[in-house]
């Protein structure tokens, strides 16, 4: 865990807001706290891997020339580790006024393999751990009666396809769980936010069985921060990919199990 004594002193009539990013050690989750800080936000990261996410905090502070950028290490499966972790990170950075859940992991499945221990694996780190640091963001958000709340699903879940089942149904879950918060927290004024990529250049890819149209992270990070400034309730990344799943969604159900994506 960073030092947070070091964190810059703030005038109080213009007090910097506070974002903290689960999975945040590479990908979109490194490109997304990278951007944040570049807009004023002091930026809590977290991820599994800490030699990763220490070097990744020592470079953004020693570009932004003071400590913007705050470790801490967990696992999103160590679901009682959570609220201890929330409320330490909400003692040392004063208020969070933004979480984002990034984390996710696709495993390898071929055509005809049914791994319970892979399906479970997924469903753990892409919809467990957001629904227990999101349960924490929402509890503390309805009380202040504002936040964001971010939430990275997919356009495999979107529709259930014959190459991932436990993956896609993962991420229908988090999609599901996402549009539910919005429809508890908007009367609270609190803004919550699904976004729905498509093929992005991170290490998920190498498992994925068809790709194209791959874009970087720090393209994703960009829509994502235009969408929180918007408030949108779900945003495509890219956009394209908005039109390409309204035909998904439609072609009948006897014509799509016939498909091999």
């Amino acid at each position: 865990m960073s030092d947070t004594q070091n964190l810059p002193v703030e005038s109080p009539l213009a007090p910097r807001p506070r974002a903290v990013v689960v999975g945040a050690s590479s990908g979109i989750g490194e490109a997304l706290a990278r951007k944040l800080i570049q807009e004023g936000y002091l930026v809590a990261l977290i991820a599994r891997r800490k030699d990763a996410l220490d070097t990744i905090c020592a470079e953004i502070n020693e570009e932004s020339g003071e400590t913007a950028a705050i470790a801490y290490q967990h696992d999103v499966t160590n679901y009682d580790e959570t609220p201890i972790l929330f409320q330490t990170i909400l003692r040392n950075l004063n208020q969070i006024d933004m979480l984002v859940y990034v984390s996710g992991m696709m495993n390898k499945v071929s055509f005809s393999e049914y791994d319970f221990a892979k399906d479970r694996e997924m469903i753990e780190v892409n919809l467990l751990g957001a629904v227990a640091w999101l349960g924490q963001a929402a509890t503390l958000f309805e009380r202040m009666n504002a936040g964001h709340i971010v939430g990275i699903s997919s356009v495999a879940g979107d529709r259930g396809r014959v190459g991932n089942p436990g993956y896609n149904a993962a991420k229908a879950g988090l999609s599901s769980y996402l549009e539910s918060l919005r429809n508890r927290l908007t009367r609270s004024g609190v803004h919550v936010l699904t976004v729905v990529p498509g093929f992005v250049q991170t290490a998920l890819l190498k498992n994925a069985r068809i790709t194209f149209g791959v874009i970087s992270p720090e393209k994703v990070s960009k829509g994502i921060w235009r969408a929180i400034r918007r408030r949108k309730q779900v945003v495509y990344l890219p956009g394209w990919w908005r039109l390409i799943m309204l035909v998904i969604r439609h072609i009948p159900s006897f014509i799509f199990r016939r498909l091999s994506f």
